[in-house]
């Protein structure tokens, strides 16, 4: 008997509390009470955390505005004087661009300029042609006097004499082949030009997005990052007209492209003055422009 009694308490000390048996409520614990603070006081960290906007100046590089439209443009004013581009759509009947681009891309003496970079001799990236009654020289290259005028070249010099009112004795040639076909950065701004000179282009062939960016000023340490930008697509037998400051405040540039393009002519027409020569030669106001 004493056996069974045994086995019963120690099998009732395994069992758990009956079902109906009460828990105990859990209650919180009482706050803690800080004796020296009143009853309207509270703890003051010793640290506050207060948002300040940053002072660093963030800048945002500009988009590039996009002129398609004929129209006048005055892209910046600085001391130098205003910048202003004209352009001219379809300055060339759409009847006739197609066989000028073809006899002037079949017929031209067309070359490989060869010039020297930093780096050494190096080809540039499209084709040349000159003709004026001076040598042109730049990127420690040479360009020869050629007096003698194809016809049509002639032709759409007096056309475009006679609708901007300038006149030109000078025009560089130039042929982009394909779309790895360029020119880089530069500025027409050879001594031989003189003062604010005016350069009319004429583009017949491929569309290609002709790009320009204003030159910075002193305190940006030559950063082109954040300096203003104009686009403008120059189509079959378009003319544009650069005048005022451009040159003196601007960069131009036709960029490689990485989709198939066709050939595109393009003829800057320009006036050389003879006696700001150095040396027989024209220096030009850019060095290794076409380096690849």
């Amino acid at each position: 008997m004493d056996d069974k009694r045994r086995r019963a308490r120690v099998q009732g000390a395994w069992a758990g509390p009956p079902k109906n048996a009460s828990r105990p409520v859990s209650r919180p614990s009482p706050a803690t009470v800080i004796p020296h603070l009143g009853a309207n006081e509270q703890i003051v960290p010793d640290k506050i955390f207060e948002y300040k906007e940053s002072s660093e100046v963030h800048r945002r590089v500009p988009d590039p505005r996009l002129i398609e439209k004929a129209g006048t443009y005055e892209i910046s004013t600085s001391p130098s004087g205003v910048s202003r581009l004209r352009l001219f759509p379809m300055f060339i009947d759409p009847s006739e661009v197609g066989w000028m681009f073809e006899q002037l891309h079949r017929e031209l003496p067309w070359k490989q300029k060869t010039n020297i970079g930093p780096d050494g001799p190096y080809h540039e990236p499209r084709l040349t042609c000159w003709y004026g009654e001076v040598p042109y020289t730049y990127s420690r290259s040479t360009m020869q006097p050629n007096p003698h005028w194809h016809p049509l070249l002639v032709m759409l010099k007096d056309r475009i004499e006679e609708v901007t009112g300038y006149s030109f004795n000078s025009l560089l040639c130039n042929l982009y082949r394909h779309d790895k076909d360029s020119i880089d950065w530069h500025s027409d701004d050879e001594p031989d030009l003189g003062s604010n000179p005016v350069i009319a282009s004429l583009s017949l062939g491929e569309t290609r997005v002709f790009q320009m960016r204003r030159k910075p000023p002193p305190e940006e340490c030559g950063d082109y990052t954040y300096v203003e930008r104009v686009h403008i697509p120059l189509d079959h037998g378009t003319l544009l007209l650069m005048e005022g400051a451009t040159q003196e405040d601007w960069q131009h540039r036709v960029p490689k492209e990485y989709h198939d393009r066709q050939p595109r002519i393009n003829l800057t027409f320009r006036t050389m003055f003879r006696d700001m020569r150095t040396h027989g030669t024209v220096t030009a106001g850019q060095s290794s422009v076409d380096s690849p």
